[in-house]
């Protein structure tokens, strides 16, 4: 099959690419050029580049036509932000394609009532970037279930793997948290370090993307969440990881407001933003339906991340 895959230089294409070019698929990357893949691949030899710029090409109203033209079996859309946006491509493709494939958010379930979270749960989404994302899945759905557009949504967690900043223990992305862990210094922790994160390494996405094209009949229609098979509390995640630097972890408990004030803006920024949604999402549907078995814990995608840090000098553990 011919794959057009939009944003595939990212950290999911990086392994995405690969693994479709060995499936035997013909592959073309859309992108602005701006970016290579975080890591070298010789499957990228065999793939076509073609350079877009997505946000012109859609205020100028070419974007959807220039994809429909390459005729592709499946297209994978790895960079769509809003409605609109979502919109347009659908308009362009219908009827061209046999799959398309979404690549969403577990931010878009917001606050959770019952953990893990399934697929089903209502919809509760805050902040704009889980507003947008719930928003393109709601309308995906419903042109896959209504109209019959073939499209699936995959929702990806924290995703990490070398090459990327994992969120850390205090809930934000600065890698110097890790150097605090490794060297037994004291790290600040806010509230009591319950809230939770759920990481998910980059290939084990590219592995549901994978698994979703194969079982188009069961995938079309449907939303699946890429994630590891659990998600760690703040605590427990700084605990290991200073246990896996040898240390005991020196954490310090604060509250929220006090908590806030100790870090950057940006810093305190993001980790309100992953201990409000404090995310726990099941795996259930997707190793029910497609055979979905993570090859990361959530601790060893991290780890494989941090490893990455401390041999490219990003981080210094001492």
């Amino acid at each position: 099959m011919k794959v057009v895959i939009i944003g595939g230089t990212g950290h999911v294409g990086t392994y995405l690419v690969p693994r479709l070019v060995a499936a035997g698929h013909e592959v073309v990357c859309i992108s602005r050029g701006e970016s290579q893949p975080y890591l070298p691949h010789a499957a990228w030899d065999k793939v076509e580049r073609v350079f877009i710029d997505r946000a012109a090409a859609e205020a100028d109203g070419t974007f959807g036509e220039r994809i429909a033209a390459m005729q592709a079996d499946v297209v994978i859309d790895m960079i769509c932000f809003t409605l609109e946006s979502c919109q347009h491509i659908v308009e362009a493709l219908r009827g061209k394609v046999e799959h398309f494939l979404h690549c969403g958010t577990i931010w878009m379930h917001g606050h959770s009532v019952q953990v893990p979270t399934t697929e089903d749960a209502p919809r509760e989404p805050f902040g704009d970037y889980g507003i947008q994302k719930s928003q393109i899945e709601r309308y995906l759905m419903k042109e896959a279930r209504q109209n019959g557009f073939p499209a699936t949504a995959i929702l990806p967690g924290h995703i990490v793997g070398p090459g990327h900043n994992p969120v850390n223990p205090a809930g934000h992305g600065d890698p110097k948290a890790f150097e605090k862990l490794a060297k037994g210094e004291p790290l600040n922790i806010p509230n009591l370090g319950m809230e939770t994160v759920h990481h998910v390494h980059a290939d084990d996405v590219a592995q549901l993307f994978m698994l979703a094209m194969a079982n188009w009949s069961t995938s079309v229609g449907e939303s699946f969440h890429a994630v590891s098979g659990a998600a760690l509390t703040l605590r427990g995640f700084a605990e290991a990881t200073a246990a896996w630097f040898g240390q005991e972890a020196n954490l310090v408990y604060l509250p929220w407001e006090q908590w806030k004030t100790t870090v950057s803006e940006s810093n305190a920024t993001t980790t309100w933003d992953h201990i409000a949604h404090s995310p726990n999402a099941s795996i259930e549907k997707a190793r029910r339906l497609l055979g979905y078995q993570p090859r990361y814990t959530s601790l060893q995608a991290v780890f494989e991340s941090v490893q990455w840090l401390i041999d490219n000098g990003k981080i210094d553990v001492g």
